[in-house]
């Protein structure tokens, strides 16, 4: 749940009332925009009111009225959906900010450049998008962004959205504690336990973070392991 302090107004007026709710920017407009998401985590009180700045709540019978119901969280849902959402210059700025910095880690994990084969750093994507003159839209959707950033920074890095497929094979001593950390790391296309104790498996990693996974399956197995880039999906 969303604190007072970081909470806005979402307004609506409606049969000739005015209502208002106290709710998180960045979580009501994903609902606005059509995502399904808790209503009781957007909330930062659970109370419909007249008047949200001074307090003041709204009676029952001017929510039946209205809505036809006191439930607030059906209320609350009418409101996001149907209303204004207010939201000040600090919180634009902040909610901006938080969205670049949620599409630089999109595409630097899931694109890299196909003349090096190695993922481009977060500081590179983000030289770029100040070199694109890109504005980030804090009211699109993080897809929505990522493939507008895309378009327009191909023409000046290489770079693609891809995953790759790489081999692995894991020794009997470090194959039962390395398994649960490997699988999280990507999509297991195929595996098989071999008659030593060994474990061989084909995953699906996005291209951004080809490095991050050969540290990690180092680390696990001390080095003793073998890995084979395969297939660039």
């Amino acid at each position: 749940m969303v604190t007072l302090d970081e909470a806005v107004i979402a307004r609506y007026k409606t049969h000739g009332l005015n209502f208002e709710i106290l709710v998180d920017p960045e979580a009501a407009l994903a609902m606005k925009r059509g995502e399904e998401l808790n209503i009781g985590e957007i909330l930062a009180v659970e109370d419909i009111f007249e008047d949200a700045s001074c307090g003041e709540r709204t009676a029952e019978d001017k929510l039946t009225t209205a809505f036809g119901t006191t439930e607030v969280y059906k209320i609350a849902k009418e409101i996001i959906v149907h209303g204004d959402i207010q939201i000040t210059s600090q919180q634009r700025k902040k909610m901006q900010e938080n969205k670049r910095k949620r599409v630089v880690n999109i595409i630097t994990r899931n694109a890299f450049n196909p003349q090096t084969k190695a993922p481009h750093p977060p500081s590179r994507i983000e030289k770029v998008i100040e070199e694109a003159g890109i504005h980030i839209d804090p009211f699109k959707t993080d897809d929505e962004m990522v493939s507008e950033v895309m378009k327009k920074i191909r023409p000046i890095i290489p770079i693609r959205f891809d995953e790759v497929s790489i081999a692995i094979k894991i020794p009997a001593e470090y194959a039962a504690k390395s398994y649960g950390e490997i699988q999280r790391f990507g999509q297991l296309i195929k595996e098989e336990w071999q008659s030593d104790g060994s474990w061989i498996a084909l995953i699906k990693i996005p291209a951004g973070i080809q490095g991050d996974f050969y540290s990690l399956v180092n680390s696990l197995t001390k080095g003793n392991s073998e890995t084979k880039l395969v297939r660039e999906a």
